[in-house]
């Protein structure tokens, strides 16, 4: 773009998005301001999240994360059930499934200090503000069509600003007024938990570094896998199920989490889910939501404020680097801000929409219509999960049928 240099953009969210969208920003030439409302760091939540290799090692490539920045990868993905009528493991079956998993808080700080470096990252790059404790009151458009973000220090223009403020968002009700999530009726527990949990269980650890792992049971499932820590490791999880009879969105979601383990779980993953503190917990509805187009001159979405698939997916973060990744790569190729942001809004509502849908299906397969898992083995799986895909592609499931051997 021959004008990116000029261009001022306005970020609302400090999150991964939002960090994302900046150093994306910053490349393409333009001068990006930063508003968090959290005046706390963020890294210390520490929850796991995976992203596909390959965009791992662009990302690092271009210059969005440091590649000293720890990671867990592994190749192969193991499901797994109770033994009918017993409490031992019964593996079902394996999945070529490469991932790399991350810590949370981790990256998060890996792409906010990329974000800080990216004024100085090269010829043409721009610099970066980043507000802490600094929320946005408004957002609005002035009559000469730029953007105008409004906080409690006043108000300031942008050729764009982007919306990087998560599920809830309301830079979102500018774009698509009244559009909210839509509730799926089953909840997602999410977690850590200190590899001394795993001390008793060796050859669950074994498994764990070279895979990551999915335990079916009547109406749910629940997923493990080991992510960097800020120092030994930790075992990240999250379990999908129904709610209990009164949920209670102040309570700790521990205790209910230590109980679908015992009633669902094999015992040596009941009793690694029962062992010890967990280090961070948080539950909340699944639920999905996607606007009909991710952007409009002067304004754009990016991560979950433009759409929020089901986390069968594994696409949060995923989707919210991509979204970066696209933003660069418009603002440097259009000859314009309306060009770069409606080639912009064509690409990503349409991987939005794609996720959102295949999200559904996945919620279906494994949590509301779960199959019989003891009956099913490697065959088994990997039709049922072919019919789940029903054609379409997803790094977590690239070779569905490409079986490993142990």
């Amino acid at each position: 773009m021959a004008t990116a240099t000029a261009l001022r953009i306005g970020v609302v969210g400090g999150s991964i998005a939002g960090c994302a969208a900046a150093v994306a920003g910053s490349r393409a030439g333009a001068d990006v301001t930063v508003y968090e409302r959290s005046g706390a760091e963020l890294q210390d939540r520490g929850f796991g999240i995976v992203i596909p290799p390959p965009l791992h090692r662009e990302l690092v490539a271009s210059g969005y994360l440091d590649a000293r920045m720890e990671t867990a990868p592994v190749a192969t993905r193991v499901w797994l059930t109770r033994e009918p009528g017993g409490r031992s493991t019964r593996e079902l079956a394996r999945q070529s499934s490469p991932v790399t998993p991350c810590n949370w808080g981790l990256l998060w700080r890996s792409l906010r200090v990329g974000a800080g470096a990216s004024a100085g990252a090269g010829a043409g790059a721009g610099a970066v503000r980043y507000l802490r404790g600094e929320p946005v009151t408004s957002v609005g458009e002035s009559p000469d069509g730029r953007a105008v973000v409004t906080t409690d220090r006043g108000e300031e223009r942008y050729d764009i600003v982007v919306g990087a403020d998560g599920h809830a968002s309301r830079t979102r009700q500018l774009l698509a007024p009244g559009l909210t999530p839509e509730p799926a009726g089953y909840l997602v527990w999410r977690g850590a938990i200190p590899l001394s949990a795993l001390a008793d269980h060796p050859r669950e650890l074994e498994l764990l570094r070279g895979a990551w792992v999915t335990i079916g049971f009547p109406g749910g499932h629940g997923i493990f896998y080991l992510i960097p820590g800020t120092g030994d490791r930790l075992l990240a999880y999250a379990i999908y199920g129904r709610p209990p009879a009164s949920p209670d969105a102040d309570a700790d979601p521990g205790p209910y989490v230590r109980e679908l383990a015992r009633e669902h779980f094999p015992a040596a993953w009941a009793e690694i889910v029962g062992h010890g503190t967990h280090r961070t917990t948080a539950w909340h509805p699944v639920a999905d939501v996607q606007v009909p187009r991710a952007a409009r001159a002067p304004l754009l979405l990016a991560g979950d404020a433009a759409g929020v698939s089901r986390p069968h997916t594994a696409s949060g973060a995923v989707k919210a680097l991509q979204d970066a990744l696209c933003l660069e790569r418009v603002l440097r190729d259009e000859p314009t801000v309306g060009a770069a942001l409606e080639r912009y809004a064509d690409e990503r509502t349409a991987a939005g929409a794609h996720l959102v849908e295949l999200g559904r299906r996945m919620g279906r397969a494994q949590v509301e219509e779960t199959p019989d898992w003891a009956a099913m083995g490697q065959e088994e799986v990997d039709v049922w999960f072919r019919g789940v895909l029903a054609g379409t592609r997803h790094y977590l499931y690239e070779q569905p049928g490409a079986g490993v051997t142990a």
